[in-house]
């Protein structure tokens, strides 16, 4: 499988590690009153569906960055690729994923 990263081009999936479901990044926030189940939701009630799925990848043997992947679970075939950074900071400002 073949990864385009956004900054170095078409790289292979073995210079990577897969870290999971994309919506890791917006973390709940510990001083709410409900923090504790917040969490709770945050680390054991993700789904696991079959099909498009936003992925962390981390690019561990190349410049360690972290992107978000779009791949189809079924297929594997990836239709969106960008930086972790630039999703968490739209994310921050209230911009659609």
């Amino acid at each position: 499988m073949l990864i385009d990263h956004p900054l170095l081009g078409l790289r292979d999936a073995a210079e990577f590690v897969y870290l999971g479901d994309a919506s890791l990044i917006n973390r709940p926030d510990p001083e709410s009153g409900s923090a504790a189940d917040q969490f709770y939701e945050y680390l054991h009630l993700r789904s696991n569906n079959a099909g498009e799925h936003r992925e962390l990848w981390y690019h561990e043997q190349g410049d360690r960055s972290w992107l978000v992947v779009t791949r189809n679970t079924l297929t594997h075939n990836i239709t969106r690729v960008e930086l972790a950074r630039d999703v968490a900071q739209r994310n921050a400002s209230g911009e659609p994923a």
